[in-house]
């Protein structure tokens, strides 16, 4: 039987918007992580600061590695200072924007986030942030990037390009140490209530120093990280 001249004129309007509706709805679904065997993360991430990611809510703090505080500043070979903590921030998104994340798990640190070794196309961004100069080996838990670290060292690259930038455990505790000399009781943690939600600074975080603490607004201070998280205040970025 032939088709009316309106059956014909309107299929094809109405396949195009069928289709245009189909295409926005799986444009608008997004890669989630997903966690296999309890051992592996994986998913696209999002950088907190040069040493952790978050992939779908998965806190994950790269294991054996210390990247400078996102406020620390570092020494140039000749003269001035860079914000080295910002350049390994920045180091570490240009390594895993775009692409898929796997972390294999390598236990769980004091503060209950997860210790994984990350790779992203290949790359063991652990390893890589030390050689390229954008983290130190962490020493104190794991000699797993020594080697690295060296090299990076007679290489003279990034943070080691002079000897004398301090490494982040002792920045951090340098300004702990400066600020619990005025902090109440000691208790160096001020916990901000925001549009965002309720977040904690450490001494070191760039924003500290402009955070006034309101008792009245439900803000507070805490003595430890853990306090901090237990109560359910999450850090900001940079702390």
């Amino acid at each position: 039987m032939r088709e009316s001249w309106w059956s014909y004129t309107t299929r094809k309007p109405v396949a195009v918007a069928l289709a245009c509706v189909l295409l926005a709805g799986l444009g608008e679904q997004r890669p989630a992580a997903a966690l296999t065997d309890q051992q592996r993360v994986i998913g696209p991430a999002t950088v907190i600061d040069g040493d952790t990611i978050d992939i779908a809510g998965h806190r994950i703090r790269l294991e054996g590695i210390d990247a400078p505080e996102s406020g620390q500043t570092c020494a140039r070979r000749l003269f001035g200072t860079w914000n080295c903590g910002a350049a390994a921030t920045k180091a570490l998104r240009n390594l895993v924007e775009g692409r898929a994340v796997t972390c294999e798990r390598r236990g769980t640190d004091k503060y209950g986030r997860m210790l994984g070794v990350c790779y992203a196309d290949g790359t063991e961004l652990n390893r890589r942030m030390v050689a390229d100069g954008n983290a130190w080996a962490f020493v104190k838990y794991s000699t797993s990037y020594v080697a690295e670290e060296q090299q990076a060292r007679a290489g003279r690259r990034g943070i080691f390009a002079t000897d004398g930038n301090q490494p982040p455990w002792d920045y951090r505790n340098r300004h702990w140490a400066s600020a619990e000399q005025q902090a109440p009781s000691g208790c160096a943690i001020k916990g901000n209530v925001t549009r965002g939600g309720h977040i904690y600074h450490m001494p070191w975080s760039p924003w500290y120093e402009k955070v006034v603490i309101d008792t009245a607004r439900g803000e507070r201070w805490f003595c430890s990280e853990s306090e901090a998280l237990a109560a359910g205040w999450r850090p900001a970025h940079g702390s």
